[in-house]
Formats: structure tokens, sequence, C-alpha cells
């Protein structure tokens, strides 16, 4: 079967930063034609050089990292050094990227690749705040139809909220353009908090990372070792949940993962929820399906997968 197209759409992050090392030490199964930056933890400069840090670590320098947008659509950015650090990428000591940033913006990019392949043949994997997907839908409705699928990390229902009592942070940071991705009709597959908040770096799947004694198992290492004590404190849990590797972790063993194909839509209007994931898990409306929202995984599946690709780079 020939490797699965995708575009990863990010704001690194620590988590975002292990999703792109398992997309790019998955290389049969996963094809990445580029990586977007978007503002999100950390203001845009940041986040498209720590897209390239990441790269270079993986000893991919001649991956495309292209800059997006610098805020959301319509609101003040929003930013989450508090978890993640001043640089985003706190606890490993990374070295400035040598590796050039690519001279065209991230939303061109997105076009264009949609309508010079082939129709249902890229995926879409934002981790981040959804301003680059969306500005694309807008700018050219006409990519819509063209997009095989888009799976995302965000939201939640039973989990709620992680940046306000009732909102995820990556749909809190632009609402607006979460409601343009979750309207759009392309398909969708959501991975929020419910399930990665069970995928936790515990003591000794963190000790595994560190055991493969790879540069690269080292910085995984080091970057659990630190954005875990926002997660130990605020939860009380026994690690980091590693959000965004389960999108990349979906696409490579599917089966680890359960939901439901049920109807969610983004609230935009109250103070009080603004940016909650309103997702009918129970079909107590009548709204349409437009999302298959994920809800469990075999955590230990998950980090025998992560290990086993980490160990390839």
């Amino acid at each position: 079967m020939a490797a699965r197209k995708i575009i990863i759409d990010t704001d690194p992050g620590q988590d975002d930063a292990i999703a792109i090392l398992l997309a790019l030490a998955s290389p049969a199964e996963i094809d990445l034609l580029g990586i977007t930056a978007v503002a999100g933890n950390v203001p845009l400069p940041l986040t498209e050089s720590n897209a390239r840090r990441v790269c270079e670590l993986a000893g991919r320098p001649d991956m495309a990292v292209y800059a997006g947008c610098d805020a959301p659509l319509s609101r003040p950015l929003i930013t989450a050094e508090h978890v993640h650090g001043a640089g985003g990428l706190d606890g490993p000591d990374l070295p400035d990227p040598t590796m050039p940033l690519q001279d065209r913006h991230a939303v061109d990019v997105l076009i264009d690749t949609l309508r010079s392949e082939p129709a249902g043949s890229v995926t879409l994997c934002p981790l981040g705040p959804l301003t680059n997907i969306a500005t694309a839908l807008q700018q050219a409705p006409d990519i819509a139809e063209r997009i095989a699928e888009i799976v995302l990390m965000g939201g939640a229902y039973f989990e709620v909220g992680n940046i306000t009592p009732t909102a995820e942070f990556n749909i809190y940071v632009d609402p607006e353009a979460a409601d343009i991705v979750f309207r759009s009709g392309v398909p969708l597959t959501v991975l929020p908090l419910d399930v990665t908040h069970k995928a936790l770096v515990t003591t000794p799947r963190n000790d595994a990372f560190r055991a493969l004694g790879t540069p690269v198992g080292l910085a995984v290492a080091e970057m659990t070792d630190f954005f875990e004590r926002f997660d130990k404190e605020k939860y009380g849990s026994d690690g980091a949940p590693l959000h965004d590797p389960c999108v990349i972790a979906y696409l490579l063993r599917p089966d680890l993962f359960s939901g439901r194909h049920i109807n969610v839509e983004i609230e935009t209007g109250s103070e009080l929820t603004l940016g909650m994931t309103v997702a009918d898990w129970w079909g107590v409306t009548d709204r349409a399906p437009n999302a298959m929202f994920i809800g469990d995984l075999d955590a230990q599946g998950f980090f025998d997968l992560l290990t086993d690709r980490l160990a390839r780079l």
C-alpha cells in the first residue's frame, strides 16, 4: 500500500515535536509533504523555528517548513508558555536550525498542494489552532472536496477544558477558525482531551525513551520531563499526556483507538463557554454527524508504537 500523503500543521510545543518525529520515523506509511507552522503554543517565529529544529534532530533538514498565520482570524493570540516554556520546546538543548524556512506562505502551500495532488489523496493533520486550515478554506473553497480527511488534535467532551473550564486550548485560541473547519463538510477525525489524557508518559515509559540511547530518544525524554510538571500539578496525573502524537498514531494504527461518529459544533459567542466543542456523544439532537470523535485508546500499544518508531531515527 502506498504511503499516505499528509501535511502537518503545527505550533511546536513538545508534544507537537514528538508527533513530527513519529511521522518522520514512519516513511513506509506516511509521506510527509511538508510542515506548515501556525501561531499557538508560542508565537509564529518560534513555532516555525521549532519545527525546523525537530526536522534537524530527526536528520531531515530536507523537509520543507512554511510559516503561516501569526494570529487568529479575529482575536488576539493567546499562547501557552506556562506549559511549554518560553521557547516552546524547553527541556532539551536543541541548537538553532540551519535549514532554511521556505519563502512561501503556509496557506498558499496548502491551497496549491491540494489543487495539484489528486483529489482525495492528501490528509491534513492540524496539531494546533486551526487558523491556517480555515484561512485556506476561506480563500479557496474548492479545496474542501479535494481533502481526503482532516485528522486533528483538539476539543473535549467528558474532559471538558484545559485552558478554560469548558474549552481545549487549540479550539479556544481560534474558535472562529475551528467553526469553519467543523462546518466545511470535509471528513473529520478528532483526537480530543478525552483520549489524549489517556496517553500518559509514566516514568517507565519515559525511561524507555531515554534508554534508546539516541539524540532523539534523549530529547523526547527531556521534553516530557519538562512539561509533565504542569500536568502533574494541575491534574494530579502520573505523567504528561502526549496529545499531538495521537494524531499520527491514529494514522498508523487506527485499531488502537475507538470513538463515535457524532455531531460536533463550536461555541463562538458565549463568554462562559467560548471555544467549547459541543459534542453530541449521546445523540440527543437531530444535528447530522460531522466528525469521528475518538474517546479511547490502547495506551500501552500507543507507547509501544511510539518507542519502536523513535528508535528508527
